[in-house]
């Protein structure tokens, strides 16, 4: 099998073990919420800030954590973190941050237990190698580090995606209509 005919293979296992009843939850929980701040650390930032793009495609207010438009948060809204391997000090004190001002904190993670765990009201399990278990014989992807777990990401985000533009009945059109002619 070729190296990525073998990734392809490592990504489906991954949501094999996914439960889609919890990302059916972390749906609804976005669809409720009166705005969204995201932050991942490193290159799950750059996923979670293609989610965000999305998101804003799709109408919903959604922001970035770090760049000079980000509002504030409270009551009503949500601050979707992903932490792959469970705690970075940087996500540990903005989910301090967050939660001390009432917004909901969501958390995707391949590490439920980890340090940053306990801040969060909701915690999506994504079942995939970070770099918490990528050496030795906890290893098991073919990709080095944490690239399963972000490519994970990017497929699950794709199909959050869809979820909410179900759920939320936006068109293709709409989101088409969102787009920046900016470029």
């Amino acid at each position: 099998m070729d190296s990525y005919q073998t990734a392809l293979g490592e990504l489906g296992g991954v949501f094999a073990r996914l439960d889609d009843s919890q990302v059916d939850a972390l749906v609804e929980r976005l669809a409720g919420a009166r705005r969204i701040v995201v932050f991942g650390g490193g290159r799950e930032r750059l996923q979670i800030m293609g989610f965000a793009m999305r998101m804003f495609h799709m109408g919903m207010g959604a922001a970035v954590e770090g760049d000079m438009t980000t509002p504030a948060v409270g009551p009503g809204d949500v601050f979707l973190v992903t932490c792959g391997p469970g705690w970075i000090s940087t996500a540990e004190a903005l989910m301090q941050v967050a939660k001390d001002a009432g917004a909901d904190v969501l958390f995707i993670t391949a590490q439920p237990k980890g340090r940053c765990a306990a801040l969060a009201d909701f915690i999506l399990h994504l079942p995939a190698q970070t770099m918490a278990d990528d050496q030795g014989v906890a290893a098991t992807s073919v990709l080095p580090m944490g690239s399963l777990y972000e490519g994970a990401l990017f497929v699950l985000f794709e199909v959050m995606v869809l979820k909410l533009k179900k759920r939320l009945g936006v068109t293709a059109e709409a989101m088409r209509a969102n787009h920046t002619n900016l470029e």
